[in-house]
Formats: C-alpha cells, sequence, structure tokens
C-alpha cells in the first residue's frame, strides 16, 4: 500500500533521515576539511624540515669546499715556489719548482674524492692543473671568458661560479661540473699572482638539492641574486620558471608560500648570494587527500545507508503504537468505549495510552453515571410528587391565606405562611431537577428556617457565613433541606438547656470544595452514626432495634426525612408508619452528588454525643471562568 507523506511514518522517516544526513553532511566536510589542513600542514612541514636540512648539507659542502681553496692560497711554499717558476721559467730549477707545484695540488687534489680537477694560472698565462684527465687541451680564451673575469674581479672572496655542463678549461672534459674559486694573493707584498679554479663533482649538490623534493613532480633550483639558475634537479629542462615573483628569505630563515597553485619553499644558503627554492604541484600533495575523501565517500554511503535503516525502524517503532491509537479513536468516535489500546513504546507513547485508556474508561464510567443520575433524578421527582398532594393548587391556597393575612396585618404568620408556599413551589418546579445553585439552596433554606424558627420561638439560631464568590456553585437540587431538616429534628429541637446554633459555611483548598452544615445539638450515637456511614457507602444496613413509637418526620408539608430513620427508610427502601411519607433522604442526597461530581466525593458526617454534628457536602472546586 502507497504510504501518504503526510502520515506520521513518512514524516517522522524524512525528518529523522534529513537530521542525521544533514549531520552526517556537516561532519563529513569539517572532517575533509581539517583532514585536508592537517595534511597540507605536514607536507609543509615536512618540506621546510627538508629544505633546511638541504640548506645545512649545502653549506657543510661549501665549507669544505672554502677549506679547500684557503689551504691552497694560504700555502705559502706554493705560491714562493710559482713566483719562483715565473722568474725561471727555462732552467731546470723552474722545472722542479713546477714539478713540486703540482704534487701540492694533488696532495688536496687527493684530500676530498668529490674534485674533479684544480687549476692554477698566474698572472703570466701559466696554468697549473691537476685532474683526472691529464690530456686536456686548455681554452686559450680563458682570459675572456665569463668566470674568469668573475675570478679577477673579485676581492678575494670565493666565487661560486655553479654548475656547468662541461670543464669551462678542459675542453675534453664534457661531464657536468660545480666549479668555483678566487684569487691568489701574495700575502707578504699582498698582490695578485693568479687565480684558482676547482671543479667538482655536482653529486653531492644535486644529492642535497633532491632531498627537498615531495613528489616525483617536485623541482628545486639554486638561484642567484640575478635570477640565474645555478644548480636544478632539471638540467635538461627547456623553459624554467620565472623567479622574480618567488620569495627571497633572509640568511637563516625559511619561507613556506601554500597559497598559490604549487608549493613553494625557499631557503637561503650562509656561505653564498644563492636561495634553494622548491615547487612542488598542488596536484601531487592532494594526491593524499584525494586518497582520503575516496575512502571518506566510501564511509559517508556506508553510512547514508545505515542511517536509512535507523529513520525507517525509528519511524515504524515510533508511528505503529500512534497508528493503533488512532484506529481505537475510531471506534470510540463511532460510539464504541469497550476496547483499550496496548502497545509497549517509548514512556511517553506509552503515557499517552494509557491515559487514552484511562480516559475512554471514564467516559465509559460517566455515560453509566449519567445513565443511574437520570434514573435518580426522575426516581427523586417521582417521590417528591408522590409527597405532594397537589401542590400548585397547595402553594396557590397558601398564597392566598398569605394575603388574607396581611390585610388583617398578622405579620408573623404571614411570613410563616409566605415560606411555606415558596418552599412548595421551589420543590415542585423539576423542570430542571438535574441542577441549581447554592444561592437558591441557601434560599430554600432561609424559608425553611423561618418556619422553624417561628415555631421553636427563640430556640433555634441560624448562621450563615457564605461568600458571594460561591453562591452560584452548581449542585444537585435538594441537597441542603435534607441535612438542615435532619440537624433541626434530631440534633438541636432536644435541646433544653441553651439555644440551638446552625451554621453553615464554606470551606475550600486547591482541588475541593466544601459546605459545611454544623450543630450544636445533642449529636448522633456511635452505633447509629456507624449505620448511616454504612449506609452512604452503600453496604448493607443493619435496622436498629424498634423504637417505643415510629420515627417520625415534619407533619406540615415535610419534604424529607431525617436521621436514622432516613437510613433504615427511604435509603433502605422499607416503608415507614404514621404521618411521616417518604422522602428524598440522606442517602439519596449523598448518591446523587456522587454521580454528578464522582465517587471521591458526596456526604461526610462527624458527630460527638451531647456535643453536636457537622455533614459536609463535598464536591470538586468550580473552575474559574467556568
Amino acid at each position: 500500500m502507497k504510504r501518504s507523506l503526510n502520515s506520521i511514518h513518512s514524516r517522522l522517516f524524512l525528518l529523522f533521515l534529513a537530521c542525521m544526513l544533514v549531520l552526517l553532511f556537516i561532519v563529513s566536510f569539517l572532517y575533509d576539511q581539517k583532514t585536508t589542513e592537517i595534511i597540507h600542514g605536514k607536507i609543509s612541514d615536512l618540506a621546510e624540515k627538508n629544505i633546511s636540512q638541504t640548506v645545512g648539507l649545502f653549506d657543510l659542502l661549501l665549507q669544505g669546499y672554502d677549506s679547500v681553496t684557503k689551504s691552497l692560497n694560504s700555502n705559502y711554499e706554493m705560491l714562493r715556489l710559482i713566483e719562483d717558476r715565473e722568474a725561471n721559467r727555462e732552467t731546470a730549477v723552474g722545472a722542479i719548482n713546477e714539478r713540486t707545484i703540482t704534487n701540492i695540488i694533488g696532495a688536496i687534489y687527493y684530500s676530498r674524492d668529490d674534485i674533479i680537477g684544480i687549476h692554477i694560472i698566474t698572472n703570466g698565462g701559466k696554468n697549473y692543473s691537476y685532474e683526472r684527465r691529464f690530456a686536456g687541451v686548455m681554452d686559450a680564451n680563458y682570459s675572456t671568458s665569463d668566470w674568469y673575469q668573475k675570478l679577477v674581479n673579485s676581492s678575494g672572496e670565493m666565487v661560486w661560479l655553479g654548475l656547468y655542463p662541461g670543464s669551462v678549461i678542459n675542453r675534453f672534459t664534457e661531464d657536468p661540473l660545480f666549479v668555483f674559486g678566487r684569487k691568489l694573493f701574495d700575502l707578504s707584498e699582498h698582490k695578485m699572482i693568479g687565480v684558482m679554479l676547482i671543479e667538482t663533482d655536482p653529486k653531492p649538490i644535486l644529492a642535497a638539492l633532491s632531498n627537498v623534493t615531495i613528489s616525483p613532480n617536485s623541482r628545486v633550483y639554486i638561484v642567484d641574486r640575478e635570477d640565474r639558475i645555478i644548480a636544478s634537479t632539471e638540467m635538461d629542462q627547456v623553459q624554467p620558471p620565472t623567479f622574480s615573483g618567488l620569495p627571497r628569505p633572509p640568511a637563516g630563515q625559511i619561507v613556506v608560500d601554500n597559497g598559490s597553485d604549487q608549493l613553494i619553499v625557499a631557503a637561503k644558503a650562509k656561505l653564498s648570494d644563492w636561495t634553494v627554492i622548491g615547487l612542488t604541484p598542488k596536484g601531487d600533495i592532494n594526491a593524499e587527500v584525494v586518497k582520503t575523501r575516496k575512502y571518506l565517500l566510501i564511509v559517508v554511503l556506508a553510512l547514508v545507508l545505515v542511517s536509512t535503516a535507523l529513520a525507517s525502524l525509528i519511524s515504524r517503532s515510533m508511528s505503529s503504537p500512534l497508528k493503533l491509537l488512532i484506529r481505537e479513536m475510531k471506534q470510540v468516535e463511532m460510539g464504541n468505549f469497550k476496547g483499550s489500546v496496548n502497545v509497549k513504546s517509548f514512556d511517553e507513547i506509552n503515557s499517552l495510552v494509557s491515559s487514552f485508556n484511562r480516559m475512554v474508561y471514564r467516559m465509559d464510567e460517566l455515560i453509566e453515571r449519567i445513565k443511574l443520575a437520570s434514573i435518580s433524578e426522575k426516581n427523586a421527582e417521582l417521590q417528591a410528587l408522590q409527597s405532594q398532594v397537589n401542590p400548585h393548587f397547595l402553594y396557590n391556597t397558601l398564597d392566598m391565606i398569605y394575603w388574607m393575612l396581611d390585610e388583617q396585618e398578622n405579620d408573623r404568620l404571614g411570613r410563616v405562611i409566605l415560606a411555606l408556599s415558596q418552599m412548595f413551589r421551589y420543590s415542585s418546579d423539576w423542570e430542571e431537577a438535574s441542577k441549581t445553585t447554592l444561592r437558591q439552596e441557601l434560599e430554600q433554606m432561609q424559608h425553611y428556617m423561618t418556619i422553624i424558627e417561628n415555631r421553636l420561638a427563640g430556640r433555634v439560631r441560624t448562621e450563615i457565613q457564605v461568600a458571594a464568590e460561591w453562591l452560584d456553585v452548581p449542585l444537585p437540587k435538594m441537597t441542603i433541606q435534607p441535612v438542615i431538616e435532619n440537624a433541626v429534628k434530631y440534633g438541636l429541637e432536644p435541646l433544653h438547656e441553651h439555644t440551638g446554633v446552625l451554621r453553615v459555611y464554606i470551606e475550600a483548598d486547591d482541588n475541593e470544595l466544601r459546605i459545611v452544615i454544623e450543630d450544636n445539638g445533642v449529636g448522633i450515637e456511635p452505633g447509629v452514626l456507624e449505620q448511616m456511614r454504612a449506609s452512604l457507602r452503600g453496604d448493607t444496613v443493619q435496622p436498629a432495634e424498634p423504637a417505643a413509637e415510629p420515627i417520625r418526620g415534619f407533619t406540615s408539608g415535610s419534604y424529607g426525612m431525617s436521621g436514622l430513620s432516613m437510613v433504615q427508610g427511604a435509603a433502605a427502601g422499607l416503608p415507614l408508619t404514621g404521618r411521616t411519607r417518604r422522602g428524598i433522604g440522606l442517602t439519596n442526597v449523598h448518591r446523587r452528588m456522587t454521580l454528578m461530581f464522582g465517587d471521591s466525593y458526596g456526604l461526610r458526617i462527624e458527630s460527638t454525643p451531647g456535643r453536636g454534628t457537622t455533614v459536609i457536602l463535598a464536591m470538586p472546586l468550580p473552575r474559574k471562568g467556568g
């Protein structure tokens, strides 16, 4: 069956999947950025370390070559022999001096393995050489060559001529050579006697340069101040790069530039005005990043599949109980209150299901309670009608008597007749028997107490302490009067020592409103009190021993029964004798209150023999604005 996108399963699935995918992509993006940064950082650090080592090796190599030239320039014997040889060219002494000079140069030559040739050219044009190939032919135009001019024009410092494809002085040597030299000075007279030229194997320098390479496509160059390439790892390169825009750090410092399309590292040698520059394409640097991204992509795809499965599982685990709940709600909508939902899911859903089950149970219970309340009210109305002899005719007649007494100025009897008429009018109006207000019940009570206070002539006094905010509280009709009748008849009338006081007041807390009817009468014996409470609870009532004469209620239109006679008569459904008539009774009042408000509410009776009785009508606290 095709699911709608508006279903809770689809929405939850899409929501969970979107959340997990967004989180996954954010984490993947941050991981990729951080990994790329770390890899670039490590490569930069490696390049910086390599070029630092290369420059260090290069400085050591140049320092060794510088020592070779200094050893020749400071050899006083060789310098003396050169001057003597210039003075005695054709003599035997000159030949001996030449051989001695050659031997001195040879000793220096063999002091290092990388020296290819040592050449000393005097001012007079004499060349003293010691090299691997002795059959070479000296370049006759050496005096006009660039390298010779650099040596002659120097001030005596080391001149690093750089890497050459062949010997600059021996035409038969075509192998690459690293060439350097300096002036020869007569230190005693401080004059130039010639120049020295040393050619070495370039492999140590090229090996040091290759140490800077990071990838097979890395290129390393040694350039001088004029951007001339001194040495390179690519001797056959046709088009060298442009060095004008590249960084030139001072001696002893290293520059790493990662901002262009290639990684650039540069460092300057201390013994020469040369800069070592390494160039590595960004593509080679990112090769490791690409591998990491491929692996990350595989992991992300796997996590997407796992996220989809988890989203489906979670959405199904949350939507299935709700679907069951919705299905049961539709049953309730059709009037079936007998079902229930049984699921085991998250605590919140379990709580929702439990609340729904309790709600359905309470609704079913409330419907049954309403049915019973309706039946009880109809019975009460029937009993009230049975206790009246045409009440409309009766209170119309009482009204007529009141006006006749008013014309004769008999106010006291008129008030009694008027109160009795109002009581009959109230009791006979059962069109809305289910509910009334506390205000109307208190008015009915005042009519009743008008009759009682006139009849008992000051023996009974009434105190009503009810705030105006509680006067519109709803409660079942004929609730207070049966309690008042019971209190007057069996609590206050038997008093002879002091005046009976009947107090009505309100108590309220956070959840409950209590109408308290309290008297200071003779009270109720414990056994009788327990039987009354049992009757209110619905327990079976055991009849007490019959009294000497039948218990009677009020004879002048008594609407309800009181005391134990109610418990044993009206509540238990027993017929009564004498002039009492079957009335509503305390048990009926309690039952109607429980049907209206619930089993935890209704009548509560407390009494102490000789001190009085307290009856509490408990009901839920009305909501504000309700």
